[in-house]
C-alpha cells in the first residue's frame, strides 16, 4: 500500500516538514483496508470506544501518560500556566491553559486571528457550497451546518487541524455576540488527512456544535467545532452573550480535533500565505492569535 506522507508548512520558518501522526499504521489500516470495514464501524461510527477512553483519561490512572506523550510530541511545556507535576490526570494536561504572553495578537478590529493552534486549510471563496480538504474528497457546507447554511453559500471557509501535540483551547477570532448554537450528534471520525482521502464525510457525519457570532465589521460568522475520535467530549465554555478577540470560546478533551470556520460572501481576505499554500494543497502550521484574515470592509 502506498504511504503518501502528510506535508505540512510552518509558518514561523517557511518550511515543508512531514507530520508525525500518532497511530498513523491504524490509521491507515482502518480506513485503507477493506477487512477493516467492521472495525471502522466499531471505532469511529459508534461513540462507546471513544467514551472509554474519556473516562480512562479523566481517571487517576492515565496521569502516568503525560510525560511520556510530552517526549514523543516534543511539546513545550514553558508555554503551559502549570507545572507538568500539577496535573491530576491526562485530561487537565490536556486541556492546559498557556501562559497569555504566549499567544500575542492583534486587537485592530479589521484584523481576524487563527481561532487555534493547528493546520491550517482556507477557501477564499466556495464554489456554492463546496470545499475540499487535503487528500480528501468534496464536503458540503449544507451538510455540514443544516438549516442555516444558505446564508454562507459562496463565501469563505477555514479549516484548522488539531493534532494530539497542540494547545487544544480555542478562542473567537473576532468579536461580536453570540446569536444561537447547536450541538449535532454523530460519528467520530478520524480528522487526519489520511481519513479525509477514504471517503467519509467528516464535517457532514461527525458529531460536531455549531455557533453563530454577529459582528459588526464581519457581519455573522459561524464557529464549528468537530468531534473526532478519541475525543471524549466538545466543551464550549462561552455559549451566550458580547465576547471579545481571543475570548476563550471552549476546549476538546483528548483526541485530533477540528475548528471549521465559515464566513459570509465579500466578508473576509485570508491572508496571503494561507491561500498561496492552500492553493497547492498544503495545510500552514499557525498559532492561535496569529494574523488570519482581514475584514473588507473594516
Amino acid at each position: 500500500m502506498k504511504r503518501d506522507p502528510i506535508l505540512v508548512v510552518d509558518r514561523d520558518t517557511g518550511e515543508t516538514f512531514e507530520e508525525a501522526v500518532l497511530g498513523e499504521k491504524w490509521i491507515r489500516w482502518a480506513y485503507q483496508n477493506a477487512s477493516a470495514r467492521p472495525i471502522e464501524k466499531l471505532l469511529f461510527r459508534s461513540p462507546l470506544i471513544s467514551r472509554l477512553m474519556g473516562i480512562w483519561f479523566n481517571s487517576r490512572f492515565s496521569k502516568s501518560k503525560i510525560k511520556a506523550v510530552i517526549e514523543d510530541l516534543s511539546i513545550d511545556m514553558t508555554e503551559a500556566s502549570a507545572d507538568t507535576e500539577s496535573f491530576s490526570c491526562f485530561n487537565e494536561f490536556f486541556v492546559r491553559h498557556l501562559k497569555p504572553e504566549v499567544r500575542p495578537f492583534s486587537t485592530a478590529t479589521k484584523d481576524v486571528v487563527s481561532p487555534a493552534d493547528g493546520r491550517v486549510l482556507v477557501f477564499p471563496e466556495l464554489a456554492g457550497d463546496i470545499f475540499v480538504p487535503v487528500k480528501g474528497h468534496p464536503m458540503s457546507v449544507r451538510t455540514m451546518l443544516p438549516g442555516i447554511a444558505d446564508r454562507f453559500i459562496g463565501g469563505a471557509l477555514a479549516i484548522v487541524r488539531l493534532c494530539p501535540a497542540d494547545y487544544h483551547r480555542y478562542h473567537f477570532p473576532a468579536a461580536g455576540r453570540i446569536n444561537g448554537a447547536q450541538d449535532i450528534a454523530g460519528a467520530l471520525h478520524s480528522v487526519n488527512p489520511i481519513a479525509l482521502g477514504a471517503g467519509p464525510d467528516v464535517f457532514g457525519e461527525n458529531k460536531r456544535s455549531w455557533t453563530l457570532i454577529e459582528t459588526e465589521t464581519l457581519g455573522t460568522y459561524c464557529f464549528v467545532e468537530v468531534g473526532a475520535f478519541g475525543v471524549g467530549s466538545i466543551v464550549n465554555t462561552r455559549t451566550a452573550g458580547d465576547v471579545q478577540k481571543m475570548d476563550e470560546k471552549g476546549y476538546f478533551k483528548f483526541g485530533g480535533s477540528t475548528v471549521v470556520v465559515v464566513f459570509e460572501p465579500g466578508k473576509v481576505r485570508f491572508s496571503d500565505d494561507l491561500v498561496a499554500n492552500s492553493a497547492k494543497g498544503r495545510e500552514t502550521l499557525v498559532k492561535v492569535g496569529q494574523p488570519f484574515a482581514t475584514a473588507v470592509n473594516a
